[in-house]
């Protein structure tokens, strides 16, 4: 659209014309300005716009629209909080950090099945389950591509729950981990393994040749992972825990090269050792 009637702008394409051309504004993308550049500018989305524009509708008359709306639907698309997490859960003085709660979230695949089997507690339609440090969460509706895929979930979440505790006493059997889309980072992750599949390769039972151990799982490269923001910065040389996911580190080569990229130490569980009990 061409022009934004608002209530503290109601001008005539000439007076606009003329708060330009007087430099009254510093140009038509004036921060102050009702034009889209001067909106975008001052920090309005494509999104709150977009949404602006479907609540007024089109018409052929000029009318006149509380500008109050337009704040609203950029306050819509761009609601978020902080919440306080726990650094380390086995030692208080590691202190807490922020982490961001946005309308939009990610989720670990795996915590969601549409047609959960028995024992199957984390997140799926109709289910309520806690969001780690945050919300108790319910999934409503289920969007999936053209290929059957879910690709999005549509939840709500009970204000009341802040911290991952429900006054009333209710409880949930899952707790899940995510990030803000809108403020994670995205980095590349490398999963690292043993690198024979055998104790002793050279010496093995089989009498294979060492090579033939090699593991081909030893490297799993992930190259879109979406990190919370707190590890933007950090640098090598410190461990960091991926909740339910591992022990994972800034790659010091890489970091070197100017890329910061984490890798695996180990996982939460011994599997090896569990492979040798077997």
């Amino acid at each position: 659209f061409a022009r934004l009637n608002l209530t503290y702008t109601v001008l005539s394409k000439r007076k606009l014309m003329q708060l330009v051309r007087d430099k009254h504004v510093a140009g038509w993308d004036d921060p102050r300005m009702p034009t889209i550049s001067g909106l975008r500018r001052r920090g309005y989305t494509a999104t709150s716009i977009r949404n602006f524009c479907d609540k007024i509708g089109v018409t052929k008359h000029d009318s006149i629209t509380d500008v109050a709306l337009l704040e609203h639907s950029l306050r819509d698309d761009d609601n978020s909080e902080e919440l306080e997490a726990v650094n380390n859960p086995e030692d208080e003085s590691a202190g807490t950090r922020k982490v961001p709660f946005s309308k939009e979230l990610y989720i670990e695949r795996d915590d969601f099945m549409e047609d959960p089997p028995k024992k199957f507690y984390r997140l799926a339609p109709g289910r309520e389950v806690r969001f780690r440090y945050a919300y108790f969460i319910t999934c409503n509706e289920v969007i999936k591509n053209e290929s059957g895929d879910v690709v999005e979930l549509h939840c709500t979440y009970d204000p009341e729950t802040r911290g991952g505790n429900a006054p009333d006493g209710r409880k949930v059997k899952a707790t899940i981990h995510w990030v803000s889309a809108k403020h994670a980072i995205k980095r590349e992750v490398r999963l690292y393994d043993r690198l024979f599949t055998d104790a002793d390769p050279e010496h093995n039972k089989e009498g294979k040749d060492f090579i033939e151990l090699l593991n081909p799982d030893s490297l799993t490269v992930l190259n879109e992972c979406y990190l919370e923001p707190s590890l933007a910065k950090v640098k090598p040389g410190v461990n960091y825990q991926f909740e339910r996911l591992g022990y994972f580190i800034v790659d010091s080569a890489e970091a070197a090269n100017g890329n910061q990229i984490f890798n695996r130490t180990l996982t939460l569980r011994d599997t090896w050792a569990k492979l040798r009990g077997k």
